[in-house]
């Protein structure tokens, strides 16, 4: 353990872990990207990375010079990226990017470290932000990869599709041609309805759900009764129960009422979901609230409902605003329940609609533009309202 303390052992050892994970990273992408035969090379990774760490304890301009020589060697093929038979600027962009990512994180990961002996906060620190490096680019992977697949096929007609499922490059030539798949689905397949309804649907669900949880959330919050600890502590108990066991007294139910195959039947189960997870997030933000604000409000002679329409409501517009993406995303992605209950393809929900494409009788790329209409229009409304979202949800966290 103490040698691993040392510098000259720490440094060259991130560096070599860290190049050979950016190696792989870039070749996944170039591969995606391009479709051509892309692949890290180990030895040359540790090679390179070694001694890119090393020169990282002297400096910028010595790892720097390292990194420019890794690039150099890439293209004589010595480098830790192995490019194959690929189009000569996709390999020059795989070595130049290898070793500029190398090269920051690198010299990022190995600052404040020396040739000496390390302190275990300086250790620690370095191989702290190696691993977070490292899981970034990890998740960011998770993430990236099955929607760029999905966006690719879709963007493919079905003789592309046939001669190679697996590549995921696409010819920009094709010009709008590539984006017939989406025209046929809103033309041959009603995906304009379908979008239509996952939208009334889930803003039904967010009205519905607020209209329950900001009066029970404010009364488990402020108001004292029998029971208030045990059923603050309760609420979130429904999702202890699995939505599939729930699934067929569900439909036998709407069966036996006739509310099965409705949208009304839809919108009434919905907010059963939401609604625990709504009053939970609720009512530990109107905790949050100073209550002598209302108080003073019942003083100036504000009923208790007038109190939480003006005093109450406006104070908490940033938890309403989380709750209601949250609701919203909830509602917009469920599936289950829509699957059982829906049969009519006239009043599908998105994911029902995109299931429905998954047949034999239907092109892949056509249930690829499927599933990304169906995600597309849900990731630009939490992006937009992300800030909102993360307001929302810590700031109840600190009484007062």
């Amino acid at each position: 353990m103490g040698l691993i303390r040392q510098g000259y052992v720490a440094a060259p050892g991130i560096g070599a872990f860290w190049t050979w994970v950016i190696a792989l990273s870039v070749a996944v992408a170039l591969a995606f990207a391009t479709g051509g035969a892309f692949r890290p090379s180990g030895l040359w990774a540790l090679v390179w990375g070694s001694a890119l760490g090393a020169a990282a304890l002297y400096g910028r301009g010595p790892a720097a010079v390292a990194a420019a020589a890794m690039a150099g060697a890439g293209i004589a093929g010595l480098g830790p990226l192995q490019t194959g038979a690929a189009a000569p600027w996709a390999a020059l962009a795989g070595h130049v990017a290898t070793a500029g990512f190398a090269l920051a994180g690198t010299v990022r990961m190995a600052r404040g470290l020396t040739p000496g002996a390390l302190t275990r906060h300086e250790f620690e620190a370095a191989t702290i932000r190696l691993l977070t490096g490292v899981g970034t680019i990890f998740f960011v992977a998770i993430v990236l990869i099955p929607f760029y697949v999905m966006v690719m096929t879709s963007l493919k007609n079905q003789a592309e599709l046939l001669a190679n499922p697996l590549d995921f490059s696409i010819d920009i030539s094709r010009g709008w041609a590539l984006f017939r798949a989406y025209g046929e689905l809103f033309r041959d397949f009603n995906f304009g309805t379908y979008l239509w309804t996952s939208t009334y649907v889930s803003l039904l669900t967010v009205i519905l759900t607020l209209l329950f949880s900001i009066p029970g959330a404010y009364a488990v919050a402020r108001l004292r009764f029998r029971g208030r600890a045990t059923f603050s502590r309760s609420i979130l108990l429904i999702y202890m129960v699995p939505m599939i066991v729930l699934a067929l007294p569900i439909y036998i139910a709407f069966s036996m009422t006739g509310l099965r195959n409705t949208i009304l039947g839809l919108v009434m189960i919905y907010p059963v979901t939401t609604i625990p997870v709504a009053l939970y997030m609720l009512q530990g933000y109107f905790r949050g609230l100073p209550a002598e604000v209302e108080e003073a409000g019942l003083m100036d002679g504000l009923s208790r409902l007038q109190v939480i329409w003006k005093i109450t409501l406006p104070l908490s517009l940033p938890a309403l605003a989380s709750v209601s993406l949250y609701v919203f995303m909830i509602a917009w992605n469920e599936f289950l329940l829509a699957f059982m209950l829906l049969d009519d393809p006239s009043i599908f929900t998105l994911t029902r609609a995109v299931a429905a494409l998954d047949s034999s009788e239907v092109p892949r790329q056509n249930l690829m533009a499927g599933a990304v209409v169906a995600t597309l229009p849900i990731m630009v409304v939490f992006l937009a309202l992300e800030r909102f979202m993360t307001r929302g949800l810590t700031a109840g966290s600190v009484k007062g």
